[in-house]
């Protein structure tokens, strides 16, 4: 694309991932919002804030394996849902990340954080977990974790890892070094799930001594922090890094610090996504320290919408809507699922004060990365993946991406193509209302929105333009069918053809 940028100015990388924050928690994007994101803020100021940016998936697993591979999470066999912290792999070890690609261009790769990709732990004698689900109490023993893990972190490229194995209300409670857990979780127990609640707890099963959930954030920022302080004298001399920064906030357990009980004036969910911000500026105050900030892309977004665990309720009441002026929230196919906060600063090379409605997605990091440190991808990786870096630099041309898939909890898809997104389902396809089996009798098969005019979706117009629904779904059969959406050759074999129509074009066709 000609945007490819010389060797000597390789950048660090820091991709901060939120788990569930809302489009509309971040004050930067809607100043009608009650909650203060100041470090956030900071780096939209200082750098460019994408307005039409989606995760590939209205949940964390898929949208992680997306982001990593450059890859849609329904070309693998996860095809609806997430892994637990017992899954297996899924990402297959001779695939292309992000990280193994930075690796190969010189990178010091590491990850801090939520995995939830699985990892193979060693099972005791005729247990089992499960491969695609979250694991059941049954099967929360099953592991011997005093047997270290294979295929996780750093099995896929990153130098060293430093997090917990899934979303913080899946077991096992306790921190992973590598590949082996730092203390043993010998205590069968639950967290709470909101704090000041008392009344809900997490999934009960293997805990450390001590593991109480709260440390977990401030842990993250500690060995951001130390990463960025050991890695400062390289990164200066030709060595960059890049930290994957996937946190556990504000997903559930909702569990803020003593510091931010009460500081939102909302409810717990508000005063988490403070300190989830206090994290960010943790990250942005190490660089500054190092004198790093001016050469690192940093990048803040979501794995998908907020979670309903959030009290919309009780938010909406006090003038806080996580969902900003979009419809639905996480899991949903609707925008609330899947649109995301997507911030990126680097002030080297990018002008500071920018927005950009350029169709954007989270698989398009690994294509960007490459794109700008001039790394080749291989017709075997990135096959969803487009380069925002001309968005970045503020040129005018149009990005190769022109359209996206959008993908719900329960399998339900989308496609987006300029201001025209058709959905091939009658309701969320997730859990607002109405939820699949609930849509009321005689519900049209599919919703046709024109978002430029109907961004929050209340208008079905699939009557009024069926030439349009028939030119959507032709081609979300072909990049179904090609096994990619990016030019190059076709990557799919005749049985994920067959999986991907099977719950793709072949509910649409039993729909009508």
């Amino acid at each position: 694309m000609g945007t490819s940028l010389q060797a000597a100015d390789k950048p660090n990388f820091i991709f901060i991932l939120c788990d569930d924050l809302g489009y509309g928690d971040v004050k930067c994007l809607n100043p009608e919002g009650k909650i203060a994101t100041p470090n956030m803020d900071r780096i939209a100021r200082e750098g460019v804030i994408f307005t039409d940016a989606h995760t590939p998936s209205s949940v964390c697993t898929p949208t992680r394996y997306g982001t990593l591979t450059g890859r849609y999470n329904w070309r693998t066999k996860l095809q609806k849902g997430v892994l637990g912290g017992l899954s297996p792999h899924l990402i297959a070890p001779d695939r292309l990340t992000v990280a193994s690609m930075l690796k190969a261009q010189g990178y010091h790769t590491a990850c801090i954080g939520k995995w939830h990709l699985g990892m193979d732990w060693v099972l005791k004698k005729d247990q089992s977990v499960s491969e695609m689900t979250i694991e059941s109490r049954q099967q929360a023993w099953s592991v011997d974790f005093t047997q270290p893990a294979t295929n996780g972190p750093n099995r896929v490229g990153f130098d060293s890892y430093f997090g917990i194995s899934a979303s913080l209300d899946m077991v096992p409670y306790c921190f992973i070094q590598n590949d082996r857990v730092t203390a043993q979780p010998t205590e069968d127990r639950e967290l709470e799930m909101v704090h000041g609640e008392g009344s809900k707890f997490t999934r009960k099963g293997p805990a450390a001594p001590g593991f109480t959930g709260y440390e977990v954030l401030p842990t993250f920022a500690d060995k951001a922090e130390a990463l960025i302080q050991e890695r400062a004298e390289a990164a200066k001399t030709g060595h960059p890094f890049f930290i994957y920064l996937p946190l556990t906030a504000p997903h559930t357990p909702i569990l803020p610090n003593s510091e931010w009980r009460g500081k939102s004036g909302l409810n717990a969910y508000g005063d988490f996504v403070m300190e989830t911000d206090a994290i960010v500026g943790r990250v942005l105050k190490a660089l500054d320290d190092q004198g790093l900030a001016q050469n690192t892309v940093v990048i803040l977004t979501s794995d998908n919408g907020c979670s309903p665990s959030a009290n919309y309720p009780e938010l909406l009441a006090k003038g806080h809507n996580p969902s900003g002026k979009l419809r639905g929230h996480k899991a949903d196919i609707y925008e609330g699922g899947h649109r995301v906060p997507f911030l990126v600063r680097w002030p080297a090379k990018v002008q500071a004060g920018q927005s950009t409605a350029q169709l954007t997605c989270l698989t398009d990091f690994m294509a960007t990365a490459a794109d700008i440190v001039g790394a080749s991808l291989p017709e075997t990786a990135a096959e969803d993946s487009f380069s925002f870096l001309p968005a970045l630099l503020g040129q005018k041309e149009a990005s190769m991406r022109q359209s996206l898939v959008h993908h719900s909890i329960g399998g339900h898809f989308a496609i987006r193509e300029g201001k025209w997104k058709l959905a091939l389902c009658p309701g969320s396809g997730g859990w607002s209302e109405p939820r699949p089996g609930k849509e009321a009798k005689g519900a049209p098969a599919f919703q046709l929105f024109d978002l430029e005019k109907d961004l929050s979706e209340q208008t079905n117009l699939q009557d009024q333009h069926p030439e349009i629904v028939a030119s959507l779904k032709m081609k979300l059969e072909q990049i179904v069918a090609d096994g990619r959406s990016t030019l190059g050759s076709k990557q799919s074999n005749d049985a994920e053809i067959d999986l991907l129509k099977k719950n793709t074009v072949g509910k649409a066709k039993k729909a009508k």
